[in-house]
């Protein structure tokens, strides 16, 4: 969760001028981040006289809003269709904010530093090729800098933009004053991190995407007794001994270990982010994210604890839009844990010791995920863990890093696995972002899903009686029954009961991203597979019933549900490569 600082923005019009650079095309719309079409890092400015934009209010924040939206006008004296306007933070955005080693021989004024959001000037007047006037709307975060508005003429060839000066974020000591709502409040410190440039791992994320992180600060509130309802507050201390306050939060704490209860798990993946202002979404790649979001907050009281399995933002290197996302995300991690897991659009660059040598993380590297969300992982450069809620264990895999049979992550996962008290914790959980099971959607060197990961990976899941595996990286929704090498174990589709004779797969990869049509290929695996945004629910009413859901993220509908009831010796049953040694003693 970002800081809550009033913000204070100056929009004050400096100067107009006009650039002119050149447009990068994406080879494949899976790697594609909206603001990789302009090859800001190219451009060079000069003064244009005749163009005006203006800005309103021009100070942001007064009353500590998180967010607020600002009128732009602009005149332009010779329009065209494909003019644009676009948002800058910091504003401050001159050569001098080029990383080192930039071509010399290059003219400069350079422009190194992209967008966070643009919309066509047309948008919101469809005469504005010949009256040269509009007026846009965006809705802004705080980001901890000043903005500046920029005017970009002749599309995304020729240019004019403008900018404000830049702004300093002060320095203080952070805190959470926490406690049982109503009760008096105690105070508990937090940890500071940060990143720079320099920790990147490549283009664009060292380059034109880079943009100060500013600080991510953890604090860690314990002795929590369970089920029981805290408010919290981000706090602030200046070293002139003045304070600023976010605004009241609350969170209702976690069962204990193995409570029989009511429990509630959303989970999915592949979301993204997009603007409620409509502004950078010319590609529309994540439609669906804003509907899943708002979704989900709409029934926030009816859900204890979500996971994200992977490619979160989408960012792919623009670093600003990890506060677009977390933003968008607030209502929901401030009130329940988020939990993620690492994904190719989080981690993969080549060489750096991913598993898959594809740079879908634009350099990031799992530097932003890994810094910007806390998961109880041993190393969190490897970002594999085990976590309990109630009667759940989870064991979310990291599947940008090795998981064959020896690999260090493969261990781990045999240890979750087998340390899961089925007693107590009855449903078994595991999660990664990329489909190590079963897919029909995922055709592969003539396998479903990744072949070496499903070799690897289910005799674990049998051996150990794993209930059902998550999965994203697909965009769209499939379920397939209890399953063992390639053969379902059970004939039901909708109700199972009694011993756990194989795994049930389901890809929840339709969160947000531009969906995957199924392909024609018919396994006798499949029971359920829809195109369409939603998200997994599972209900656990005790230890012995638990409920599945695939809802639609636009109206919340059920597409897809299932049940299971067992019992603990139902678990203790052997199966087929699922059995206790046993020996000769008598």
């Amino acid at each position: 969760m970002e800081s809550f600082l009033s913000l204070k923005v100056s929009l004050i019009l400096l100067l107009l001028v006009l650039v002119r650079c050149v447009v990068v095309h994406g080879d494949a719309i899976d790697d594609v981040q909206p603001l990789s079409k302009i090859a800001i890092h190219r451009a060079l400015f000069a003064f244009h006289v005749n163009a005006s934009l203006r800005a309103e209010p021009v100070l942001l924040g007064t009353k500590g809003e998180d967010f607020q939206w600002i009128t732009v006008e602009l005149e332009c004296p010779d329009p065209s269709e494909d003019d644009w306007v676009a948002v800058f933070s910091p504003a401050k955005f001159n050569s001098s904010t080029c990383p080192p080693g930039d071509d010399p021989k290059q003219q400069a004024p350079h422009i190194c530093s992209a967008p966070i959001k643009f919309k066509f000037a047309n948008d919101s007047n469809g005469e504005y090729t010949k009256t040269g006037k509009a007026s846009l709307k965006f809705r802004l975060i705080n980001q901890r800098a000043d903005f500046s508005i920029a005017l970009f003429s002749g599309g995304l060839s020729n240019m004019a933009v403008t900018w404000t000066s830049g702004y300093n974020i002060i320095d203080a000591v952070p805190f959470v004053e926490w406690g049982f709502k109503g009760e008096s409040q105690t105070q508990s410190p937090a940890g500071t991190l940060t990143f720079h440039r320099n920790a990147m791992c490549g283009p664009p994320a060292r380059t034109i995407g880079w943009r100060d992180p500013g600080y991510i600060h953890t604090s860690f509130l314990k002795d929590l007794w369970p089920n029981s309802l805290y408010t919290y507050k981000l706090g602030h201390r200046l070293f002139n001994g003045s304070y600023i306050w976010s605004k009241s939060y609350y969170f209702k704490s976690s069962p204990y270990p193995g409570q029989d209860s009511l429990q509630r798990v959303v989970i999915f993946g592949d979301m993204g982010k997009a603007e409620r202002d409509g502004s950078n979404e010319y590609t529309n790649l994540q439609p669906g994210s804003l509907n899943t979001t708002d979704q989900l907050i709409k029934d926030l009281d009816n859900i204890d604890i979500l996971f994200h399995i992977g490619d979160i933002t989408y960012a792919n290197g623009y670093i600003s839009q990890w506060d677009q996302f977390t933003s968008q995300v607030e209502p929901i991690a401030s009130t329940i844990p988020y939990m993620i897991a690492s994904g190719n659009h989080e981690r993969d660059v080549p060489g750096t010791g991913s598993f898959f040598e594809t740079n879908g993380s634009g350099g990031e590297c799992g530097v932003l995920a890994e810094t910007m969300f806390y998961v109880p992982a041993e190393n969190r450069a490897k970002f594999w863990y085990s976590t309990d809620y109630g009667m759940f264990h989870f064991c979310i895999a990291d599947s940008e890093h090795d998981w064959r049979e020896g690999s260090n992550q493969y261990k781990f996962i045999e240890k979750c696995l087998a340390s899961a008290d089925r007693q107590k914790q009855p449903w078994l959980i595991f999660a990664a972002h990329r489909v190590l099971g079963y897919s029909s959607d995922y055709w592969k060197d003539g396998s479903f899903g990744e072949s070496m990961g499903r070799e690897s990976l289910q005799k674990l899941w049998q051996k150990y009686k794993v209930d059902i595996a998550f999965y994203g990286h697909v965009h769209n929704y499939e379920r397939t029954c209890p399953i063992y090498q390639n053969r379902c174990v059970n004939t039901e589709k909708s109700h199972y009961s009694g011993t756990v004779n194989g795994t049930i797969n389901i890809v929840v990869g339709a969160g947000g991203y531009q969906l995957n049509s199924h392909t024609p290929l018919q396994t006798i695996w499949s029971i359920y597979k829809v195109s369409d945004f939603g998200f997994g629910k599972l209900t656990a009413f005790n230890h012995s019933s638990l409920l599945f859901e695939y809802k639609r993220s636009s109206d919340g509908e059920i597409y897809d549900s299932f049940t299971i009831s067992r019992d603990y010796r139902d678990v203790l049953a052997c199966v087929h490569d699922g059995c206790e040694p046993t020996t000769l003693a008598t």
